[in-house]
Protein backbone atom coordinates (compact mmCIF):
# COMPACT_ATOMS: atom_id res chain seq x y z
CA UNK A 1 0.00 0.00 0.00
CA UNK A 2 2.85 2.12 0.60
CA UNK A 3 4.14 1.77 -3.06
CA UNK A 4 0.83 1.63 -4.65
CA UNK A 5 -0.05 5.28 -2.72
CA UNK A 6 2.55 6.90 -5.19
CA UNK A 7 0.07 6.12 -7.56
CA UNK A 8 -2.86 8.02 -6.80
CA UNK A 9 -6.57 7.42 -5.59
CA UNK A 10 -7.65 5.09 -7.90
CA UNK A 11 -4.73 2.61 -7.60
CA UNK A 12 -5.25 2.70 -3.64
CA UNK A 13 -8.85 2.06 -4.15
CA UNK A 14 -8.43 -0.89 -6.36
CA UNK A 15 -5.86 -2.37 -3.61
CA UNK A 16 -8.66 -2.06 -1.19
CA UNK A 17 -11.55 -3.76 -3.27
CA UNK A 18 -9.43 -6.12 -4.50
CA UNK A 19 -7.88 -7.73 -0.82
CA UNK A 20 -11.53 -6.64 0.42
CA UNK A 21 -12.99 -9.76 -1.62
CA UNK A 22 -9.63 -11.57 -2.37
CA UNK A 23 -10.62 -11.99 1.92
CA UNK A 24 -12.71 -15.04 1.03
CA UNK A 25 -9.45 -16.69 -0.40
CA UNK A 26 -8.14 -15.53 3.22
CA UNK A 27 -11.09 -17.25 4.37
CA UNK A 28 -11.53 -20.75 2.94
CA UNK A 29 -7.33 -20.75 3.65
CA UNK A 30 -8.05 -20.05 6.86
CA UNK A 31 -10.54 -22.90 7.35
CA UNK A 32 -8.47 -25.68 6.28
CA UNK A 33 -4.84 -23.90 7.96
CA UNK A 34 -7.27 -23.57 11.72
CA UNK A 35 -8.47 -27.35 11.12
CA UNK A 36 -4.79 -28.44 10.25
CA UNK A 37 -3.55 -26.71 13.25
CA UNK A 38 -5.94 -28.52 15.71
CA UNK A 39 -5.54 -31.85 14.30
CA UNK A 40 -1.80 -31.73 14.46
CA UNK A 41 -1.96 -29.88 17.68
CA UNK A 42 -3.91 -32.94 19.35
CA UNK A 43 -1.94 -35.67 17.58
CA UNK A 44 1.79 -33.72 18.74
CA UNK A 45 0.07 -34.12 21.96
CA UNK A 46 -0.39 -37.13 22.06
CA UNK A 47 2.84 -38.26 20.78
CA UNK A 48 1.88 -39.65 17.02
CA UNK A 49 3.88 -37.73 14.59
CA UNK A 50 2.90 -40.09 12.05
CA UNK A 51 -0.70 -39.35 12.63
CA UNK A 52 0.28 -35.90 12.19
CA UNK A 53 2.29 -35.98 8.71
CA UNK A 54 -0.44 -37.67 7.53
CA UNK A 55 -3.29 -35.22 8.20
CA UNK A 56 -0.76 -32.46 7.00
CA UNK A 57 -0.36 -34.38 3.69
CA UNK A 58 -4.44 -34.70 3.36
CA UNK A 59 -4.92 -31.11 3.85
CA UNK A 60 -2.33 -29.85 1.16
CA UNK A 61 -4.69 -32.29 -1.26
CA UNK A 62 -8.17 -30.42 -0.14
CA UNK A 63 -5.82 -27.21 -0.76
CA UNK A 64 -4.62 -27.48 -4.19
CA UNK A 65 -8.14 -28.49 -5.35
CA UNK A 66 -9.67 -25.59 -4.17
CA UNK A 67 -7.02 -23.59 -4.98
CA UNK A 68 -7.83 -24.41 -8.46
CA UNK A 69 -11.40 -23.50 -8.43
CA UNK A 70 -11.01 -20.30 -6.81
CA UNK A 71 -8.33 -18.81 -9.53
CA UNK A 72 -10.56 -20.04 -12.64
CA UNK A 73 -13.23 -17.78 -11.13
CA UNK A 74 -11.49 -14.71 -9.68
CA UNK A 75 -9.83 -14.78 -13.14
CA UNK A 76 -12.55 -15.04 -15.00
CA UNK A 77 -15.00 -11.87 -13.40
CA UNK A 78 -12.59 -9.84 -12.24
CA UNK A 79 -14.16 -6.81 -13.82
CA UNK A 80 -17.41 -8.00 -12.63
CA UNK A 81 -15.63 -8.47 -8.56
CA UNK A 82 -14.34 -4.49 -9.01
CA UNK A 83 -17.90 -3.37 -10.22
CA UNK A 84 -20.01 -5.63 -7.24
CA UNK A 85 -18.10 -3.93 -4.85
CA UNK A 86 -18.97 0.33 -5.67
CA UNK A 87 -15.84 1.14 -7.98
CA UNK A 88 -15.57 3.85 -10.24
CA UNK A 89 -15.33 3.22 -14.29
CA UNK A 90 -12.17 4.39 -14.08
CA UNK A 91 -11.34 1.89 -10.84
CA UNK A 92 -12.64 -1.14 -13.43
CA UNK A 93 -10.33 -0.16 -16.41
CA UNK A 94 -7.40 0.33 -14.40
CA UNK A 95 -7.45 -2.21 -11.73
CA UNK A 96 -8.95 -5.55 -13.31
CA UNK A 97 -5.65 -6.91 -14.34
CA UNK A 98 -4.33 -6.36 -10.91
CA UNK A 99 -7.60 -7.99 -9.55
CA UNK A 100 -6.80 -11.26 -12.34
CA UNK A 101 -3.06 -11.41 -10.92
CA UNK A 102 -4.01 -11.64 -7.48
CA UNK A 103 -6.38 -14.51 -7.46
CA UNK A 104 -4.86 -16.45 -10.06
CA UNK A 105 -2.16 -16.13 -7.10
CA UNK A 106 -4.88 -18.39 -4.63
CA UNK A 107 -2.96 -21.41 -4.40
CA UNK A 108 0.32 -19.27 -2.87
CA UNK A 109 -2.41 -17.30 -0.81
CA UNK A 110 -3.75 -20.91 0.64
CA UNK A 111 -0.45 -22.59 0.66
CA UNK A 112 0.94 -19.92 2.85
CA UNK A 113 -2.07 -20.34 5.60
CA UNK A 114 -1.90 -23.75 5.57
CA UNK A 115 1.39 -24.89 5.82
CA UNK A 116 2.22 -22.50 8.38
CA UNK A 117 -0.74 -23.77 10.26
CA UNK A 118 0.78 -27.28 10.03
CA UNK A 119 3.52 -25.54 11.28
CA UNK A 120 1.92 -23.89 14.18
CA UNK A 121 0.14 -27.39 15.02
CA UNK A 122 3.49 -28.79 15.39
CA UNK A 123 4.66 -25.86 17.78
CA UNK A 124 7.10 -24.86 15.46
CA UNK A 125 5.61 -21.04 14.81
CA UNK A 126 9.55 -19.79 14.40
CA UNK A 127 9.26 -21.74 10.97
CA UNK A 128 6.08 -20.14 10.03
CA UNK A 129 7.67 -16.64 11.04
CA UNK A 130 10.72 -16.76 8.76
CA UNK A 131 8.31 -17.68 5.72
CA UNK A 132 6.36 -14.51 6.26
CA UNK A 133 9.28 -13.14 6.56
CA UNK A 134 11.19 -14.19 3.14
CA UNK A 135 7.62 -13.77 1.53
CA UNK A 136 7.37 -9.85 2.89
CA UNK A 137 10.55 -9.64 2.01
CA UNK A 138 10.16 -10.45 -1.46
CA UNK A 139 7.10 -8.25 -2.14
CA UNK A 140 8.85 -5.09 -0.75
CA UNK A 141 12.15 -5.66 -2.89
CA UNK A 142 10.08 -6.60 -5.93
CA UNK A 143 6.57 -3.81 -4.93
CA UNK A 144 8.83 -0.56 -6.06
CA UNK A 145 10.88 -2.00 -9.42
CA UNK A 146 7.86 -3.68 -10.67
CA UNK A 147 5.38 -0.54 -10.05
CA UNK A 148 8.25 1.53 -12.21
CA UNK A 149 7.88 -1.42 -14.96
CA UNK A 150 4.39 -2.18 -14.89
CA UNK A 151 2.77 0.08 -12.66
CA UNK A 152 -0.88 -1.42 -10.65
CA UNK A 153 0.08 -4.71 -12.69
CA UNK A 154 3.63 -4.86 -10.82
CA UNK A 155 2.24 -4.81 -8.03
CA UNK A 156 0.75 -7.72 -7.78
CA UNK A 157 3.08 -9.62 -9.61
CA UNK A 158 5.57 -8.69 -6.89
CA UNK A 159 2.97 -9.62 -3.94
CA UNK A 160 2.07 -13.23 -5.88
CA UNK A 161 5.87 -13.71 -6.54
CA UNK A 162 6.54 -12.78 -2.66
CA UNK A 163 3.84 -15.34 -1.07
CA UNK A 164 5.39 -17.98 -3.75
CA UNK A 165 9.04 -17.54 -2.15
CA UNK A 166 7.72 -18.19 0.88
CA UNK A 167 5.85 -21.41 -0.05
CA UNK A 168 8.69 -22.89 -1.62
CA UNK A 169 10.45 -21.94 1.98
CA UNK A 170 8.03 -23.78 3.40
CA UNK A 171 8.05 -26.32 1.36
CA UNK A 172 11.44 -27.16 1.26
CA UNK A 173 10.85 -27.53 5.20
CA UNK A 174 7.98 -29.66 5.69
CA UNK A 175 9.47 -32.37 3.23
CA UNK A 176 13.28 -32.08 3.89
CA UNK A 177 13.51 -30.39 7.30
CA UNK A 178 14.17 -32.25 10.33
CA UNK A 179 11.36 -31.18 12.75
CA UNK A 180 8.61 -32.82 14.35
CA UNK A 181 6.56 -32.50 10.99
CA UNK A 182 8.05 -34.62 8.11
CA UNK A 183 5.73 -35.32 4.78
CA UNK A 184 6.69 -38.35 2.98
CA UNK A 185 5.14 -39.47 -0.12
CA UNK A 186 3.17 -42.02 2.32
CA UNK A 187 1.49 -39.54 3.43
CA UNK A 188 -0.62 -38.82 0.32
CA UNK A 189 -2.45 -42.03 0.04
CA UNK A 190 -6.14 -40.40 -0.15
CA UNK A 191 -7.36 -41.03 3.17
CA UNK A 192 -11.24 -40.35 3.33
CA UNK A 193 -11.61 -40.63 6.96
CA UNK A 194 -9.05 -38.13 7.53
CA UNK A 195 -10.25 -35.72 4.57
CA UNK A 196 -13.79 -36.39 6.50
CA UNK A 197 -12.37 -34.61 9.54
CA UNK A 198 -10.40 -31.89 8.21
CA UNK A 199 -13.64 -30.65 6.15
CA UNK A 200 -16.12 -31.23 9.60
CA UNK A 201 -13.67 -28.61 11.01
CA UNK A 202 -12.51 -26.52 8.39
CA UNK A 203 -15.91 -25.52 6.84
CA UNK A 204 -17.10 -23.74 10.01
CA UNK A 205 -13.83 -22.38 10.47
CA UNK A 206 -13.74 -21.20 6.48
CA UNK A 207 -17.83 -20.14 7.17
CA UNK A 208 -16.41 -18.20 10.08
CA UNK A 209 -14.31 -16.27 8.52
CA UNK A 210 -16.44 -15.90 5.51
CA UNK A 211 -18.98 -14.05 7.62
CA UNK A 212 -16.18 -11.56 9.47
CA UNK A 213 -14.89 -10.69 6.30
CA UNK A 214 -18.08 -10.37 4.47
CA UNK A 215 -19.33 -7.95 6.93
CA UNK A 216 -16.43 -6.25 6.38
CA UNK A 217 -16.95 -6.18 2.66
CA UNK A 218 -20.15 -4.86 3.35
CA UNK A 219 -18.83 -2.21 5.47
CA UNK A 220 -16.30 -1.20 3.10
CA UNK A 221 -18.61 -0.78 0.08
CA UNK A 222 -20.88 0.88 1.86
CA UNK A 223 -17.61 3.43 2.75
CA UNK A 224 -17.10 3.67 -1.01
CA UNK A 225 -21.46 4.39 -1.69
CA UNK A 226 -21.19 6.94 0.87
CA UNK A 227 -18.00 8.63 0.85
CA UNK A 228 -16.45 7.80 -2.83
CA UNK A 229 -13.50 7.05 -3.93
CA UNK A 230 -11.72 9.49 -1.55
CA UNK A 231 -13.09 7.41 1.16
CA UNK A 232 -12.69 3.94 -0.11
CA UNK A 233 -8.99 4.98 -0.66
CA UNK A 234 -8.42 6.71 3.34
CA UNK A 235 -10.59 3.41 4.86
CA UNK A 236 -8.12 1.23 2.65
CA UNK A 237 -4.80 2.87 4.23
CA UNK A 238 -6.53 2.77 7.74
CA UNK A 239 -7.18 -0.60 7.40
CA UNK A 240 -3.70 -1.50 6.11
CA UNK A 241 -2.55 0.12 9.42
CA UNK A 242 -4.77 -1.79 11.47
CA UNK A 243 -4.42 -5.46 10.16
CA UNK A 244 -0.31 -4.39 10.22
CA UNK A 245 -0.48 -3.27 14.20
CA UNK A 246 -2.79 -6.18 15.02
CA UNK A 247 -0.88 -9.00 13.71
CA UNK A 248 0.97 -9.50 17.11
CA UNK A 249 -2.54 -10.16 18.38
CA UNK A 250 -2.80 -12.83 16.06
CA UNK A 251 0.63 -14.40 16.29
CA UNK A 252 -0.28 -14.39 20.15
CA UNK A 253 -4.13 -16.26 19.27
CA UNK A 254 -2.37 -18.55 17.31
CA UNK A 255 0.08 -19.67 20.14
CA UNK A 256 -3.28 -20.00 22.27
CA UNK A 257 -4.98 -21.94 19.86
CA UNK A 258 -1.64 -24.28 19.34
CA UNK A 259 -1.83 -25.00 23.35
CA UNK A 260 -4.90 -25.72 23.43
CA UNK A 261 -4.93 -28.43 21.13
CA UNK A 262 -1.85 -29.72 22.40
CA UNK A 263 -2.59 -29.40 26.08
CA UNK A 264 -5.94 -31.82 25.12
CA UNK A 265 -4.27 -33.92 23.73
CA UNK A 266 -1.80 -34.47 26.48
CA UNK A 267 -4.82 -34.88 28.79
CA UNK A 268 -4.34 -31.29 30.39
CA UNK A 269 -7.56 -29.37 29.97
CA UNK A 270 -6.77 -27.33 32.68
CA UNK A 271 -3.46 -25.97 31.58
CA UNK A 272 -5.18 -25.18 28.24
CA UNK A 273 -7.39 -22.69 30.10
CA UNK A 274 -4.87 -21.70 32.11
CA UNK A 275 -2.50 -20.94 29.06
CA UNK A 276 -5.41 -19.31 27.53
CA UNK A 277 -6.29 -17.16 29.89
CA UNK A 278 -2.59 -16.08 30.85
CA UNK A 279 -2.60 -15.40 26.87
CA UNK A 280 -5.44 -13.06 26.46
CA UNK A 281 -3.84 -10.73 29.74
CA UNK A 282 -0.80 -9.77 27.45
CA UNK A 283 -3.16 -9.41 24.24
CA UNK A 284 -4.87 -6.79 26.57
CA UNK A 285 -1.98 -4.94 27.80
CA UNK A 286 -0.21 -4.91 24.08
CA UNK A 287 -3.34 -3.92 22.06
CA UNK A 288 -3.95 -1.06 24.58
CA UNK A 289 -0.63 0.51 23.88
CA UNK A 290 -1.44 0.15 20.60
CA UNK A 291 -5.19 1.44 21.14
CA UNK A 292 -2.95 4.88 22.83
CA UNK A 293 -0.93 5.14 19.09
CA UNK A 294 -3.98 5.13 17.08
CA UNK A 295 -5.86 7.46 19.18
CA UNK A 296 -3.32 9.79 19.13
CA UNK A 297 -0.77 9.20 15.90
CA UNK A 298 -2.80 8.25 13.17
CA UNK A 299 -2.18 11.68 11.14
CA UNK A 300 1.43 11.03 11.03
CA UNK A 301 0.61 7.16 10.15
CA UNK A 302 -1.88 7.82 7.27
CA UNK A 303 0.68 10.90 5.65
CA UNK A 304 3.56 7.85 5.46
CA UNK A 305 1.00 6.21 2.56
CA UNK A 306 -0.35 9.19 0.60
CA UNK A 307 0.20 12.90 0.38
CA UNK A 308 -3.60 13.67 -0.79
CA UNK A 309 -4.92 15.87 1.78
CA UNK A 310 -8.40 14.47 1.39
CA UNK A 311 -7.85 11.04 1.64
CA UNK A 312 -5.40 11.79 4.76
CA UNK A 313 -8.52 13.06 6.67
CA UNK A 314 -11.01 10.04 6.02
CA UNK A 315 -7.79 7.69 6.85
CA UNK A 316 -6.97 9.43 9.82
CA UNK A 317 -10.62 9.68 10.77
CA UNK A 318 -10.56 5.99 10.10
CA UNK A 319 -7.70 4.75 12.20
CA UNK A 320 -9.02 7.08 15.21
CA UNK A 321 -12.19 4.97 15.07
CA UNK A 322 -10.45 1.78 14.90
CA UNK A 323 -8.37 2.34 17.31
CA UNK A 324 -10.79 2.79 19.79
CA UNK A 325 -11.48 -0.77 19.86
CA UNK A 326 -8.15 -2.71 20.03
CA UNK A 327 -8.67 -4.23 23.51
CA UNK A 328 -11.41 -5.91 22.45
CA UNK A 329 -10.17 -6.91 19.12
CA UNK A 330 -7.46 -8.76 21.16
CA UNK A 331 -9.44 -10.28 23.67
CA UNK A 332 -12.29 -11.43 21.37
CA UNK A 333 -9.28 -13.38 18.90
CA UNK A 334 -7.79 -15.28 21.72
CA UNK A 335 -11.17 -16.09 22.69
CA UNK A 336 -11.88 -17.65 19.25
CA UNK A 337 -8.33 -19.22 18.53
CA UNK A 338 -8.92 -21.04 21.72
CA UNK A 339 -11.86 -22.59 20.98
CA UNK A 340 -10.83 -23.06 17.06
CA UNK A 341 -8.10 -24.84 18.62
CA UNK A 342 -9.78 -27.15 20.49
CA UNK A 343 -11.62 -27.91 17.38
CA UNK A 344 -14.70 -26.51 18.80
CA UNK A 345 -15.53 -24.09 15.49
CA UNK A 346 -18.72 -24.37 15.12
CA UNK A 347 -19.12 -22.14 18.51
CA UNK A 348 -17.16 -19.46 16.96
CA UNK A 349 -19.33 -18.95 13.76
CA UNK A 350 -22.50 -18.76 15.55
CA UNK A 351 -21.37 -16.01 17.52
CA UNK A 352 -19.75 -14.65 14.09
CA UNK A 353 -22.89 -14.77 12.37
CA UNK A 354 -24.81 -12.99 14.94
CA UNK A 355 -22.76 -9.91 15.74
CA UNK A 356 -21.51 -9.66 12.43
CA UNK A 357 -24.62 -10.19 9.82
CA UNK A 358 -27.76 -9.98 12.30
CA UNK A 359 -26.00 -6.49 14.56
CA UNK A 360 -22.70 -4.94 12.84
CA UNK A 361 -23.99 -4.82 9.11
CA UNK A 362 -27.51 -3.37 10.22
CA UNK A 363 -25.72 -1.23 12.20
CA UNK A 364 -23.71 0.34 9.95
CA UNK A 365 -26.38 1.14 7.63
CA UNK A 366 -28.43 2.99 10.30
CA UNK A 367 -25.67 4.74 11.53
CA UNK A 368 -24.46 5.42 7.88
CA UNK A 369 -27.21 6.38 6.62
CA UNK A 370 -30.08 6.54 9.04
CA UNK A 371 -28.06 8.89 11.21
CA UNK A 372 -26.51 10.59 7.81
CA UNK A 373 -22.87 9.72 9.68
CA UNK A 374 -22.01 8.58 6.16
CA UNK A 375 -18.95 6.98 6.00
CA UNK A 376 -17.72 7.36 10.03
CA UNK A 377 -20.97 5.51 10.92
CA UNK A 378 -19.86 2.99 8.90
CA UNK A 379 -16.99 2.28 10.13
CA UNK A 380 -18.07 2.99 14.36
CA UNK A 381 -20.12 -0.12 13.74
CA UNK A 382 -16.78 -2.49 13.74
CA UNK A 383 -15.74 -1.81 17.32
CA UNK A 384 -18.96 -1.44 18.87
CA UNK A 385 -19.85 -5.09 17.41
CA UNK A 386 -15.97 -6.51 18.44
CA UNK A 387 -17.08 -5.55 22.08
CA UNK A 388 -20.18 -7.33 21.81
CA UNK A 389 -18.05 -10.27 20.33
CA UNK A 390 -15.68 -10.41 22.73
CA UNK A 391 -18.15 -10.71 25.58
CA UNK A 392 -20.00 -13.19 24.10
CA UNK A 393 -16.67 -15.37 22.86
CA UNK A 394 -15.58 -14.86 26.50
CA UNK A 395 -18.67 -16.44 28.20
CA UNK A 396 -18.12 -19.60 26.23
CA UNK A 397 -15.19 -19.98 26.61
CA UNK A 398 -15.65 -19.93 30.46
CA UNK A 399 -18.45 -22.44 30.50
CA UNK A 400 -15.56 -25.26 28.84
CA UNK A 401 -17.35 -27.42 26.97
CA UNK A 402 -14.78 -26.87 24.21
CA UNK A 403 -12.65 -29.43 26.93
CA UNK A 404 -14.56 -32.42 26.23
CA UNK A 405 -14.29 -32.59 22.00
CA UNK A 406 -12.88 -35.23 20.25
CA UNK A 407 -10.95 -34.93 17.10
Amino acid sequence: MFFVGKLGRNAIATVGLTESVITIVYSISFGLSTAATAIVARRIGETNHEGAAHAGAQSLLVALIVALLLSVAGMTFAGDILTLMGASEDVVQQGAVFTRIMFGGSLAIILLFLINGLFRGAGDPAMAMRSLWIASGVNIVLCPLFIHFFGLKGAAIATVAGRSSGVLFQSYHLFRGSGLLKLHAKHFAFDAGVVGSLISISWPAALQFIISSGSWIMIVRLVAETGGTTASAGCQIALRSFIFFILPAWGLSNAGATLVGQNLGAKQPQRAEESVLLIAKYNSILMGLVMLLFLFFSNPIVRLFTLDEAVIEYGTRALEIFGSGFILYGIAMVMTQALNGAGDTRTPTVINFVCFWLFQIPLAYLLAEGFHMKSSGALAAIPIAETLIAGVTWYYFKRGKWKAIQI
